[in-house]
């Protein structure tokens, strides 16, 4: 698909199995695309379950090549927000998914992204699941995220859990942290990516139960 936002156009893979249960667009992580294999995976173990994903860049390819050079756009959080804000209106205004409930799931700093777009879009955003991420880059927005959130860290991802413990203490909603034990941050050691996507997926459909 070809995602028109703010001036800019961003590719984007969307997949919806026949009754899909609900919706949940990806958000990827530093230096990552649509195609990353650990969110490919994950997607691929959420349709297994009955819901529709959409996989999006949030930068364009001229955009990739600069941040390659310089590193600050993936860390440009408004940026990264506001595309994936404009992708969850994209959902809502398509007549194949505008029913459907939506979730979100960001990685490293894709997480940050996913919790300010919930906080923008409190009505849309029922649920988010954060991957290795880096919440506390949503700062202050964390304390207006309404959706119940799941912060998924490796136990050997020493840096990065008391971020997510941080920014747990600062949710204002339902918030688990679930430690994958043994797992580092790209979650690469046997049956971590699979936990990984067993709790996504439960998590999202504990909280996107549809409406009639």
């Amino acid at each position: 698909m070809e995602i028109a936002v703010g001036g800019v156009t961003l590719g984007g893979n969307l997949a919806l199995p026949a009754r899909a249960a609900g919706m949940v667009v990806f958000a990827h992580g530093t230096g990552s695309s649509r195609f990353s294999p650990r969110n490919l995976f994950v997607g691929e173990a959420l349709r297994r379950e009955g819901l529709g994903t959409l996989l999006m860049d949030l930068l364009t390819e001229a955009e990739e090549s600069q941040d390659a050079r310089s590193g600050h756009l993936r860390f440009d959080i408004g940026l990264l927000a506001g595309r994936l804000v404009a992708a969850v209106d994209w959902l809502r205004d398509r007549q194949e998914t505008a029913a459907l409930p939506l979730g979100a799931f960001g990685a490293s700093t894709g997480a940050a992204a996913a919790l300010v777009a919930a906080a923008e879009r409190p009505d849309a955003v029922r649920a988010v699941v954060s991957r290795g991420g880096r919440p506390d880059l949503a700062g202050d927005r964390l304390e207006a995220v309404r959706a119940p959130t799941l912060l998924v860290v490796g136990g050997a991802d020493r840096a990065v859990i008391p971020l997510n413990e941080q920014a747990r203490d600062r949710l204002h909603t339902e918030v688990r942290l679930e430690i994958v034990p043994g797992a580092t941050h790209l979650f690469e050691e046997p049956g971590a990516l699979e936990e990984v996507a067993r709790v996504a997926a439960a998590w999202f459909l504990r909280h996107l139960a549809r409406r009639d």
